[in-house]
């Protein structure tokens, strides 16, 4: 309890206004607070997700060498070179707080650009050439987020179905392109890899919880940007739900659930109660629909 009552002080005098070795009403609400500015379920509870992004946030740039590894870095010092290397035109990927093979590129073409060795580490006089060269100025424009924009005009591969409940079962029926069906058992790191290595053109992550009374879309969103594709995905499904004549509540979020943040392609995280058979292939024609009306132009 100490160690979380310190990484949470350290972040945030207000977050952290809690000490000693006992879990309090004040410690839940430092943790939902957390929790709600990292994208994480706000539950108020400690988890593995929420402990790791706790761990994560004590980085900061310059506090270590960043480079490329086989069990990839994670950290806000790497989401913030990732936005950093955005605003000057390289593309380091979504930030995600993952130094992943796109950083790495961007990195080195940094370095080369500056005449230094494309070494593809983060190291001190690399932090201070970013440093010298930040923009002052605040941009509007980052270069992840043009690419995750424009991603479904050039994404080939097949959809990506994974999860649990009906609607998981009635989507494969439905979706008329390719799609592949993961296994439940895998973890999301899991996941993420196989869906990148085929370059999916969406991944869909479901979960039907018992006591659910509405639909939720959730996209990715973290670190100062969002997922565009993700969102316009997840709208569309919204809009398209509110015109059908289906009685269920639909709300969207942007969050930073682990399988979104490791995927590369759109992906959307649907959360679901039990629905009834008509009410859950219904839903499944209209994710369809959504999405073909979005990678129409896609073959």
């Amino acid at each position: 309890m100490v160690e979380i009552h310190e990484r949470l002080s350290a972040l945030d005098p207000v977050l952290g206004g809690v000490r000693g070795d006992i879990f309090t009403e004040e410690t839940a609400s430092a943790v939902e607070a957390f929790q709600r500015s990292r994208g994480l379920p706000i539950t108020g509870v400690v988890d593995e997700d929420t402990w790791t992004r706790l761990d994560e946030a004590r980085w900061r740039l310059g506090d270590r060498l960043l480079y490329l590894t086989k069990d990839y870095l994670r950290g806000d010092d790497v989401a913030d070179l990732q936005y950093r290397l955005s605003r000057l035109g390289f593309d380091p990927g979504r930030i995600d707080g993952v130094f992943g093979p796109l950083l790495d590129t961007a990195l080195r073409e940094f370095q080369d650009n500056c005449g230094r060795l494309k070494t593809g580490v983060m190291d001190r006089s690399t932090w201070i050439e970013l440093l010298r060269v930040t923009p002052t100025t605040p941009s509007t424009t980052l270069v992840s987020d043009v690419r995750d924009a424009n991603q479904w005009r050039t994404a080939r591969g097949p959809l990506i179905v994974w999860g649990h409940g009906c609607l998981a079962d009635a989507l494969p029926r439905t979706v008329t392109r390719h799609v592949v069906v993961a296994p439940w058992s895998w973890s999301a790191s899991e996941l993420a890899s196989d869906a990148n290595s085929r370059d999916a053109l969406v991944v869909i992550a479901t979960n039907e919880v018992y006591d659910l009374s509405v639909l939720r879309l959730h996209y990715w969103a973290g670190y100062r940007t969002h997922s565009r594709s993700g969102e316009r995905l997840a709208s569309t499904v919204m809009m398209n739900l509110a015109a059908s004549n289906v009685d269920l509540r639909v709300e969207i979020h942007g969050m930073a659930l682990p399988v979104m943040r490791e995927t590369r392609m759109t992906t959307i995280h649907i959360e679901h109660g039990p629905l009834e058979p008509r009410v859950c292939e219904t839903v499944a024609t209209h994710i369809h629909h959504s999405i073909e009306s979005l990678f129409h132009t896609v073959h």
